[in-house]
């Protein structure tokens, strides 16, 4: 393995003129155009929120700055697992990039429940829409394409997640590419499943029932859940040597990029959108 490691340079790609791997390259060139994307929306929301229009809402009226932080902390500490993830592949331990790669897709979904929780709560709560007030266009345009971005990324973490197992020898196995599908709806189905359970368990608590009643509305969700994750562990045993090593690596570095992007932009999104109203 050391002598493996000692031939593979992670981080420049020297049959390229700029020194750089092709696909960091272009990754980089995505994501310096989804910075100018962000850049518009961020701006547009603070240009309306420093003239706002008569009758608009007040955002400290209607956001939760405790549940956002919370989301933000989760945000946060999905990204050191992502880390964890690319410096496990890099020194190919693929047990251990497994596990960070699905510590980070269970932190994203955590992040996306919040998100689908606040906007169900603006939305009957407080009657915050995207088309009644400019705030509502503002806010859920902004937050909304950024819960786009998280999506994306936890669905490509878990095809990454997926791919890690694909057999060396695929002529010897071929049922490895229906069974790989599998595995990919299973892990979506339980990130579905566990997001709405976990709602669904939120508004049963702030009704003031109790957990009896929860399983009692939701129960169909609980059983999905168990079903999803027990499919996706069995369908996660090891099956001999995989297509999947340190040559990897920068594909791994690839999604790495875009998920620290990912979490960059809403630090700014957090401290512009949410931040700033309690200043």
């Amino acid at each position: 393995m050391s002598s493996t490691s000692a031939t593979i340079d992670h981080h420049h790609d020297h049959t390229t003129t700029t020194g750089i791997p092709n696909k960091k390259l272009v990754m980089w060139a995505f994501l310096a155009s989804d910075c100018m994307f962000f850049g518009c929306l961020i701006a547009t929301h603070l240009i309306y929120r420093l003239h706002p229009p008569p009758g608009s809402p007040n955002p400290k009226d209607i956001f939760s700055i405790e549940l956002t932080s919370f989301s933000t902390f989760i945000l946060l500490m999905s990204s050191l697992m992502m880390a964890l993830a690319v410096n496990a592949i890099q020194k190919g331990n693929i047990k251990s990039m497994r596990w960070s790669l699905l510590t980070t897709i269970f932190f994203g979904a955590i992040f996306l429940g919040c998100q689908v929780y606040e906007f169900q709560h603006f939305v009957h709560v407080y009657h915050l829409t995207i088309t009644n007030s400019m705030l509502g266009t503002t806010f859920y345009t902004l937050t909304g394409t950024h819960g786009t971005h998280v999506a994306i990324g936890v669905f490509w973490l878990i095809l990454m997640y997926v791919r890690s197992f694909q057999p060396k020898n695929t002529a010897a196995d071929r049922g490895w590419f229906w069974r790989g599908l599998l595995h990919i709806a299973a892990i979506c189905g339980a990130v579905l499943f566990s997001i709405f359970a976990v709602i669904g368990l939120t508004h049963t608590l702030q009704a003031g029932e109790g957990f009896t009643a929860f399983l009692g509305h939701d129960f169909g969700l609980v059983i999905g859940l168990v079903a999803t994750l027990g499919l996706s562990m069995f369908l996660a045993r090891p099956r001999g040597q995989v297509a999947f090593d340190q040559a990897n690596a920068i594909d791994v570095e690839s999604m790495g990029l875009y998920w620290h992007f990912v979490d960059i932009v809403w630090i700014v999104i957090f401290t512009a959108v949410y931040l700033l109203e309690y200043l």
